[in-house]
């Protein structure tokens, strides 16, 4: 399914909780599920959000072909088990290992390891565009340099966690939820690494200038808010400092990228994965 991912984001805004998907190998199809612990009310204002977002994902020319919702009884332990079933153990080179917490992959020598709980978290590095943002972590990170991390929609925390365990430093993240700001911590807490991160909850459009400047910035976002704010992200990025942009949809990156360069950033790499596209800009 072309729109898996963008499916999986629209499901996860509608019922506030992570979703996650798969593909059946045989037919192709594409299943994502959102697990709530409360019967959701589907009223008619639901039924027209979902309607509107499954409109919203045509415009952007994806195919969402039948687009099929259904609601199931489910006992609470089978939730716990979905998620062991889809969250895998996943290396960025040979510096990173991101493991679920039950997990037994061992670190290579020398590999840096974060651990999440996926049941209590907004991420879990799967998605395209935050493996993407580790990658550049992981790629772009000197060990015998100093280099600042500022993670602007931290979500689940795991890029400001997985710098810290680079040794990027210091490191700022911040979100608007106050739940994943919450949630953030406990990831933190459980990796060991609270102390060397600085979580806030903060609106972006209110983020004031003058604030400290990073090394790294990663913006993992939407189109129309990177766009939007765009003088507020780039007065926190040192004079020579990488940019990492995600969260957007293939067809709009170009109006991003147009938008960056013209405050004369250039784009150094880029990656696409099935709608999604990311890139790097110094």
């Amino acid at each position: 399914m072309e729109a898996q991912e963008a499916m999986t984001e629209l499901l996860g805004r509608m019922f506030e909780q992570p979703a996650i998907s798969y593909t059946k190998a045989g037919d192709r199809q594409a299943i994502v599920s959102v697990y709530v612990k409360k019967e959701p009310r589907w009223n008619l204002a639901q039924r027209e959000r979902w309607r509107r977002g499954l409109e919203e994902l045509k415009t952007y020319g994806l195919r969402i072909g039948s687009a099929k919702l259904r609601f199931d009884r489910i006992r609470q332990e089978d939730w716990a088990e979905s998620w062991k079933k889809h969250f895998k153990p996943m290396e960025i080179g040979r510096r990173l290992l991101v493991r679920p917490s039950w997990s037994r992959r061992r670190a290579r020598r020398g590999q840096a390891v974060v651990e999440l709980e996926p049941g209590l978290s907004f991420g879990t590095g799967q998605h395209p565009t935050t493996a993407y943002c580790l990658r550049q972590l992981v790629s772009r990170r000197r060990p015998d340099e100093p280099q600042s991390f500022l993670d602007l929609g931290t979500g689940s925390g795991i890029l400001a966690i997985a710098a810290a365990k680079l040794g990027y430093a210091p490191i700022e993240a911040l979100d608007f939820d106050t739940e994943a700001i919450r949630i953030a911590r406990a990831n933190a807490c459980a990796n060991q690494v609270e102390k060397l991160i600085r979580f806030q909850r903060q609106d972006l459009s209110k983020l004031r200038g003058g604030g400290n400047r990073y090394s790294v910035v990663c913006a993992n976002l939407t189109a129309d808010l990177l766009r939007r704010e765009r003088n507020r992200i780039l007065a926190r990025l040192e004079p020579k400092g990488v940019l990492v942009l995600a969260g957007i949809l293939d067809r709009e990156f170009a109006e991003v990228q147009d938008e960056f360069e013209a405050a004369r950033l250039r784009l150094v790499s880029s990656c696409r994965e099935k709608e999604w596209r990311s890139g790097t800009f110094a």
